[in-house]
């Protein structure tokens, strides 16, 4: 890592029109100091660190050819965007990334007028910058759209049904691929940047078009000159798939190479049409620990800059350790076992499981939509695949969730990661929903456990199942319960009464039982520990509505149509009138910041459920000290 200079001209950069103005020799030295600027603000507050460190010099060459923000530059993912932010008169407010009322994580059209397209999940690029080329042409208007797509994204079939659209439209849109791979390929270099200059430059595009015309009055001649070039470029670039799609291709070159970064964009800024444009970069670019371990360095916890050291993880194990562990113990077990993941490895638990059985373990990519049907094809043949899945990016798939698996009641087991808040993460990553449009659905079991040992035997319920289940859980370490190593099962649809009380009942589903316990204690409430959203312990709801003057749910979902609505369901499919009391999340998007801070906004913390409760609660049923 490169210490900055005396004088900084990142000092001198507050919006882009500033980075206009510099001199393109000082573009590398600029490099220089914001890649320091990066890291040493991402040590300090943790966020995404290999992709950004990679997309430095294609931040500031897109910044410094294109006249942003009225030229739209769209992202994919995010993760790639830190850069960005600090380009556009964000950089004294970086200190606050990812906290509460601070910067988000992911470009946002409220944050500043230079993110065009809010951003979290991947491959949307290409579809939202289609929309906005297509927008100015038909206002009329010379204004560039530039989408950026890379860091897996070009996985997800999104993007290639955009790329598809925007070929066949022949739209004036730009997509760079910044293909971030581990290393960067043989091809890229000197001629190949050579030859990226020669294809994207005015003398070889007119030379191109002039032949054209001219050629194209001789049809022989004219298939021969095209089939000349298509040869010559096929064997030196990549670029049969996306000139077939209707896109003129060029590159690869070097993303860390900022002339020749500067003179291809300038070229392709004066082309029109579907432009695609190959950039070669490499995560973690320029702070040996991301290089040597992108991976690792992807998401960080704050760090020692000069030694790469995070900080310590909280002790105990997280219920993603937990779910991992248990994967590995039923495939032991049962060799129909299949593990599917779209693109979540470390994230979801599986790194030791590949390791271990690589011949039952498969990554589709960036793929939701495809992971849960190719294990509704690999369940209707008699395996059992478990798919770890993150609730944000199973939205993404719901459609083959209800056609493919519920519709046919295939036994495929979802491992529903990061349910309920995220925190840091913010409102593109939480997992606001899932028990609502999960619990919907024909044929569908929902469990939530309220601790890491219940994880461990819901899976192992669900997976005897035979039908579809999901078992949603939480991000983070659980409550420091011993753990059964058997793989016991729970009986389905049963609830646990936890403690007796009076007046007053409190249904948890998941992991609030515990502040549901400490609240039920001041209270003397009944508090029931309710583990199935579906099937619901009919029996025990309606035992409690006939025996309390009060029946509180809370979940960690949104209360339209969550767990909470489906005990209100069954107390008027009964007819039994009693009072309820229903918390959750918010009728709105909750933002970023710690969970313990999240949890107090929404009013499920210890005091917020306490208050809500005494709120309602008749007079008679209150304690003692706050009657007095």
């Amino acid at each position: 890592m490169r210490a900055p200079h005396d004088t900084a001209l990142l000092d001198q950069i507050n919006l882009p029109d500033d980075l206009r103005r510099l001199a393109e020799a000082d573009l590398p030295r600029l490099a220089d100091e914001l890649r320091h600027f990066l890291i040493e603000t991402v040590s300090q507050t943790g966020g995404h660190l290999a992709a950004g460190l990679g997309t430095v010099e294609l931040t500031i060459a897109l910044h410094y050819v294109f006249n942003t923000p009225d030229d739209r530059l769209v992202w994919d993912v995010g993760h790639q965007t830190y850069p960005h932010k600090i380009l556009t008169g964000r950089r004294a407010r970086m200190a606050t990334l990812r906290q509460k009322g601070g910067l988000s994580g992911f470009p946002r059209r409220e944050e500043s007028p230079y993110d065009t397209f809010g951003v979290g999940h991947a491959s949307t690029s290409v579809s939202a910058a289609l929309g906005m080329a297509v927008a100015a042409a038909r206002e009329g208007s010379d204004r560039q759209v530039i989408a950026v797509i890379g860091d897996g994204a070009l996985s997800g079939g999104m993007a290639y049904e955009a790329l598809n659209n925007a070929g066949n439209m022949d739209a004036n849109l730009l997509v760079i691929l910044n293909d971030n791979d581990m290393s960067i390929s043989p091809n890229v270099g000197a001629m190949s940047n050579y030859l990226a200059r020669i294809l994207s430059g005015k003398v070889y595009t007119s030379m191109r078009e002039g032949s054209k015309t001219v050629l194209s009055t001789i049809p022989p001649m004219w298939e021969l000159a095209k089939r000349a070039e298509e040869h010559m470029k096929g064997m030196v670039t990549p670029s049969t798939l996306f000139e077939e799609m209707g896109f003129n291709y060029y590159g690869p070159i070097d993303g860390h190479d900022l002339n020749t970064l500067v003179k291809t964009l300038r070229n392709l800024r004066g082309l029109t049409g579907p432009r695609f444009l190959h950039v070669v970069t490499r995560k973690g670019k320029g702070y040996e620990p991301a290089e040597g371990d992108p991976c690792v360095y992807h998401g960080v916890t704050p760090f020692d800059p000069t030694t790469g050291k995070m900080e310590k993880k909280p002790a105990g194990k997280s219920y993603t350790q937990v779910f991992g562990e248990w994967l590995c113990d039923m495939a032991d077990s049962d060799p129909r076992l299949i593990a599917v993941t779209p693109a979540m490895r470390e994230g979801s638990g599986l790194v030791a499981f590949p390791e271990r059985f690589p011949k039952r373990y498969y990554d589709v990519g960036i793929a939701e939509q495809h992971a849960l049907t190719f294990a509704a094809g690999l369940a209707a043949e008699g395996y059992r695949p478990v798919v770890a899945i993150y609730s944000t990016f199973l939205q993404r798939a719901y459609d083959q969730l209800i056609h493919d698996i519920c519709l046919q009641e295939l036994p495929v087991l979802l491992a529903v990661d990061r349910g309920g808040l995220v925190g840091p993460d913010g409102p593109t990553h939480a997992g606001s929903f899932d028990l609502s449009y999960l619990r919907c659905l024909p044929n569908m079991t929902v469990m939530t456990p309220s601790d890491e040992n219940e994880l461990r035997r819901m899976l192992s319920t669900a997976f005897q199942l035979k039908g579809p289940a999901a078992v949603r859980y939480p991000r983070g370490t659980g409550t420091g319960v011993t753990i059964d190593p058997e793989l016991t099962t729970l009986p389905v649809g049963k609830a646990e009464i936890r403690r007796n009380g009076r007046g007053i009942a409190i249904l948890a589903f998941g992991t609030l039982l515990d502040t549901a316990q400490t609240v039920g204690e001041e209270l003397n409430a009944t508090v029931v520990n309710m583990r199935f959203v579906k099937p619901l312990d009919r029996d025990l709801i309606l035992e409690l509505g006939r025996t309390h003057e009060l029946l509180v749910t809370v979940e960690e979902n949104a209360l339209q149509g969550g767990a909470g609505s489906a005990v209100l369901e069954c107390l008027a499919a009964a007819n039994l009138p009693v009072a309820c009391l229903n918390l959750g999340l918010p009728d709105r998007f909750v933002e970023q910041g710690e969970r313990r801070e999240l949890l107090a906004e929404c009013g499920l913390d210890t005091e917020g459920m306490r208050r809500a409760i005494l709120r309602v609660t008749p007079q008679r049923l209150a304690p003692r000290a706050e009657s007095a």
